[in-house]
């Protein structure tokens, strides 16, 4: 593994935990009040796009990234679309 792939995964690590918490939180409440749904339904958008992007590339800390996050904010857009 070379430094480049090593800033990728750190870089993956961090945005991707960043986001833990607030899917954890909307999990455990679901809360979802102050959830926009036009930001959630670009961002997760925006995150399936990255997801085909670094499969494209084959860039393996883009797809791992994505996979998660991709995860965690459908599964908060299906709460907005269902508990709102």
């Amino acid at each position: 593994m070379n430094w480049t792939e090593l800033i990728g995964y750190a870089a993956a690590i961090l945005t991707t935990g960043s986001f833990v918490p607030q899917a954890w939180l909307t999990f455990r409440t679901r809360d979802v009040s102050g959830i926009s749904l036009g930001m959630y339904s670009v961002f997760t958008g925006g995150i399936a796009l990255w997801l085909i992007y670094g499969l494209a590339m084959g860039a393996w800390p883009i797809i791992a990234a994505n996979a998660i996050t991709l995860t965690l904010a459908a599964s908060i857009l299906v709460m907005k679309l269902r508990y709102r």
